[in-house]
């Protein structure tokens, strides 16, 4: 991969889709994973304003840290850049006692789940109002447009996908490239929507290594049944979770109307 002709290529195409805007600048919600941290470096490196949110919720101690130790870095080598930490923590607290005794309690926590998500896109669209900003996704290729994994108008509300046509893989290799802490790197992926540290692997029932082969077999109209053990069971866990996602990556249905009923 070329990485510096890609890194290159992205930075470009933010600054044109800036100007086409007519805004002045853009948000990123920093969480210490490396999605966001390549989303906010790129962005930085445009050279335009570019406020990285911090929006800890209930979140693990070294999530916030290596959000911090990104945050710092960027800071340090672009005067464009400048942080914000916005704690959302009372705020959750108090939207979670509105149905405090749901009768389905697995089903309440998945809920609240996606409404931290959702809490964090109305902080990002509050400062992209304030500050004439686009919201600049953090989702890679094999969440937005593979298994759908991300929250429905929750991290999936953003302008612009700076790196959704990159693979996992391909965006820890341009991070590393450009500079990213190796602690964000290496880490484990997470959502961070959970308060048991479960990783996206732990959700997923496979790693993004393995899910971007699936996507690729199933580009080409591969089926499971063409395969054995390991690969058949990764492929049977890629259409499961692009099947039940499919709402998120197709456009909203519109009940269309008759002319004769006009």
């Amino acid at each position: 991969m070329k990485n510096q002709l890609l890194a290159n290529h992205i930075v470009q195409w933010l600054n044109h889709y800036l100007t086409d805007s007519k805004l002045e600048g853009f948000v990123v919600g920093v969480s210490g994973g490396i999605d966001s941290a390549l989303t906010s470096t790129l962005c930085a490196l445009t050279g335009k304003p570019t406020l990285c949110l911090e929006m800890p919720i209930q979140q693990a101690t070294e999530q916030v840290s290596r959000a911090e130790i990104h945050n710092k870095w960027l800071e340090e080598n672009h005067p464009n850049v400048s942080v914000k930490r916005v704690d959302l923590n009372e705020v959750f607290d108090a939207f979670q006692q509105l149905d405090s005794e749901h009768k389905n309690p697995s089903q309440r926590l998945l809920a609240l789940a996606n409404s931290r998500s959702r809490l964090r896109m109305t902080t990002l669209y509050y400062y992209a109002g304030v500050n004439r900003a686009l919201v600049a996704g953090t989702g890679n290729k094999v969440e937005d447009f593979g298994v759908g994994f991300y929250t429905k108008y929750g991290d999936g509300g953003v302008d612009v996908s700076p790196i959704a046509d990159l693979m996992k893989t391909q965006v820890r290799m341009l991070a590393q490239h450009l500079g990213v802490d190796s602690s964000i790197v290496q880490a484990a992926p997470t959502d961070g929507l959970w308060d048991d540290g479960r990783t996206d692997e732990d959700q997923l029932g496979a790693s993004y290594k393995e899910l971007e082969w699936a996507m690729s077999q199933h580009d080409k109209g591969i089926t499971p049944d063409k395969f054995e053990r390991r690969e058949k069971e990764v492929l049977e866990v890629f259409l499961k979770h692009h099947n039940a996602n499919k709402h998120k990556m197709v456009p909203i249905p519109v009940c269309e109307i008759p002319d004769s009923l006009r």
